[in-house]
C-alpha cells in the first residue's frame, strides 16, 4: 500500500460540483440523496449489515481519555483517511455505542445521523469515485454494555481492555468493520498518572501534563478493526528479546507479576517454534495481555494476544494445555491477523490453522499425538457440522449471540481438513503449501478460493473435489490413509489426550 500512517490525506480545497450534468442525471442524484438514511452492510453472508459500500479506509487515528473509572465513557475523537471507490452523496460508517458530538469532512462540519448500528454521515458536497478524504467524529466510547451486547471495551479488575472479535470494534470507535478493510492504525490514549496503557504495535510517544500521561502507539503493517486492542491499567509491562531481536513485551497486572512470569518467558521459545514451521514473525513486535477480567475467551488482537489471567492460575488445566493454548493465539499472527479474512465464512482458515498448531506444539513438546486429536475429532465431525454447517459453510450466529460463530467446525473440524489435506497430498507439499500461505498474503486479506488455488499449485494436480468435500459436504469424508476411521455417538466419543478437542478453553 502506498499510503503510510503519517501521509495526509484530507483534500487539499473543497470539491467543485460539475454543473453541466443532464437532465435524467440530476434527478437520480435528487432522488438518491432525498432517501432516508439506513444501515447498509458489503453482503457478508454471515454479517449482511457489517462493513460499509464505496469507500476504503487507509488510516485510523483514535484518541480516547480515560478518567480512571472504568464504569464512566472515554471521550474520543476518531479520524478515518480514506479513499472513495464510488461517487458518495453519503458516507456510512459503523458505530452503535456511544454519543456522537460532531463530524467533519475535510475540516468542513457535516451533517450526520444514525440507522441502526450505521452512523450516516452528510458532507456538504457529496464526494467522487477515487478522491481521498478525512472524516472526523467526535464522540464518547462507552465501556458499559447494558443492553447486552457482546464485545468491545472489556472492563478488567483495574481498567479496561479490548475484545472486537467478531464485530464489535464499532462498539468503541466509528469505523468499517470488516476484516477485509485492512488500515493503519495510530492510537492515542490520555489517562490519569499511576496508569499505563499498552496498545498494538510500537510506542511512538509519551507525554505527561497535568496529572495525566498521554500514550502513543502505532502499528507498522495494516491491521483489521476486530484485531484493536488498547490496554489501560494498573500494570506492569515486561520485555524481553525474541527471535532476530524481535520485541517482545507482555503486560501484567502489577500485583501478578510473579505468578505469570513463568509463563510468559516461554513466549520467544514459541515465536521460533513457529517461526521454524512457517517463516519469520510478520510483525514489528509480540506480546501477552493477561487481563484481569472474565472475557469466557482468549484473543488473538495484532502483536499482543488477550488472555484471562484466571486460565494461568487454574489449577485444573495441564501445563501443555496451556502453553498450547498460547501457541493457538500465537500463530493466529500469521493465519487470521497477518493473513485476514476475506469474509467471515473463510474463519476455518483462521481457526482451523491456529488449532492445527496448537495441536502439533502439543504434539512435539508435550507427546500428545496429533493422530489421537485428529481421529476424536473425525469422530465428532458429522456432529459439528449437523450443528454448526461444515467448516467452509458455517451457520449463521444465532440470535443475540455473535461469537456462536466460534463452534468446533471452524475449530478441530477445520483443523481435520488440514489433516486430510497433508494426509492426501503429503508432509513434504503441505508445509511448502503453509509457507507460501502466509508469505503470499502476508498483510492482505484472503479466501478459501485462494487457498485452495495455490494447494493445487504446489501439489501439482486438481483439488476441487477434495476441498468441496472437506469444507462444504454435510458428511464428513473419508479419511485417507485411515479407511477405519468412523463418525462416533456423544457417548464414545473418546478424550483420552485430547481435552483441547472435546471440552477446550474457548479461544479465538
Amino acid at each position: 500500500m502506498p499510503h503510510t500512517p503519517d501521509t495526509p490525506t484530507a483534500r487539499p480545497r473543497r470539491r467543485l460540483r460539475a454543473v453541466a450534468l443532464l437532465a435524467s442525471a440530476a434527478s437520480v442524484c435528487l432522488v438518491a440523496a432525498s432517501a432516508p438514511p439506513a444501515p447498509l452492510g458489503i453482503g457478508d453472508r454471515l454479517f449482511p449489515h457489517l462493513g460499509n459500500p464505496g469507500y476504503d479506509v487507509a488510516a485510523y487515528h483514535l484518541a480516547f481519555t480515560y478518567s480512571g473509572d472504568n464504569s464512566v465513557p472515554l471521550r474520543a475523537v476518531t479520524t478515518i483517511d480514506a479513499r472513495t471507490t464510488a461517487d458518495l452523496d453519503r458516507v456510512n460508517l459503523d458505530f452503535a455505542h456511544g454519543t456522537v458530538d460532531s463530524v467533519e469532512v475535510d475540516g468542513e462540519p457535516a451533517d450526520f445521523t444514525t440507522a441502526d448500528e450505521d452512523l450516516v454521515v452528510t458532507p456538504r458536497d457529496g464526494l467522487d469515485e477515487g478522491e481521498r478524504t478525512r472524516i472526523t467524529v467526535r464522540h464518547t466510547s462507552d465501556p458499559v454494555h447494558p443492553d447486552g451486547h457482546e464485545g468491545g471495551w472489556v472492563r478488567t479488575a483495574d481498567g479496561l481492555a479490548l475484545a472486537n472479535q467478531a464485530d464489535a470494534a464499532h462498539l468503541v470507535f466509528p469505523c468499517n468493520d470488516h476484516p477485509s478493510d485492512k488500515a493503519w492504525f495510530t492510537i492515542r490514549v490520555t489517562a490519569p498518572d499511576g496508569h499505563t496503557v499498552v496498545a498494538n504495535g510500537l510506542p511512538a510517544g509519551r507525554d505527561r501534563t497535568g496529572g495525566a500521561t498521554t500514550w502513543t502507539y502505532r502499528v507498522r503493517h495494516p491491521m483489521a478493526t476486530e484485531l484493536a486492542q488498547i490496554s489501560i491499567g494498573r500494570s506492569t509491562v515486561l520485555r524481553r528479546g525474541g527471535p532476530h531481536g524481535l520485541p517482545v513485551r507482555d503486560v501484567v497486572p502489577t500485583r501478578h507479576r510473579a505468578a505469570l512470569e513463568p509463563w510468559l518467558k516461554k513466549t520467544p521459545g514459541q515465536i521460533a517454534w513457529m517461526e521454524n514451521k512457517v517463516g519469520r514473525y510478520p510483525f514489528e513486535t509480540y506480546g501477552v495481555l493477561m487481563a484481569d477480567a472474565d472475557t469466557g475467551f482468549e484473543l488473538e488482537t495484532q502483536t499482543l494476544s488477550l488472555f484471562e489471567r484466571e486460565l494461568f492460575a487454574e489449577p485444573a488445566h495441564p501445563g501443555w494445555y496451556i502453553d498450547s493454548i498460547m501457541v493457538h493465539e500465537l500463530s493466529h499472527q500469521w493465519f487470521g491477523d497477518s493473513v485476514s479474512p476475506r469474509t467471515w465464512s473463510d474463519l476455518w482458515l483462521n481457526e482451523g490453522h491456529a488449532t492445527w498448531y496448537e495441536a502439533l506444539y502439543a504434539e512435539e513438546t508435550a507427546g500428545k499425538p496429533l493422530v489421537e486429536r485428529m481421529k476424536a475429532a473425525y469422530g465428532a465431525s458429522d456432529r459439528w457440522r449437523a450443528a454448526g454447517g461444515p467448516p467452509a459453510a458455517p451457520k449463521a450466529p444465532e440470535p443475540g449471540r455473535k461469537t456462536s460463530i466460534f463452534r468446533p467446525n471452524v475449530y478441530d473440524g477445520a483443523a481435520l481438513v488440514l489433516y486430510a489435506l497433508r494426509q492426501e497430498i503429503g508432509r513434504p507439499a503441505f508445509e511448502r503449501l503453509e509457507r507460501a500461505w502466509v508469505t503470499r498474503h502476508r498483510d492482505g486479506t484472503a479466501a478459501t478460493a485462494d487457498f485452495v488455488r495455490l494447494a493445487a499449485d504446489i501439489a501439482g494436480r486438481d483439488l476441487r473435489g477434495f476441498f468441496h468435500a472437506w469444507l462444504y459436504a454435510e458428511k464428513t469424508p473419508p479419511m485417507p490413509g485411515h479407511p477405519d476411521w468412523k463418525p462416533t455417538t456423544a457417548t464414545t466419543t473418546t478424550t483420552t489426550a485430547t481435552p483441547a478437542a472435546t471440552a477446550p478453553t474457548p479461544r479465538h
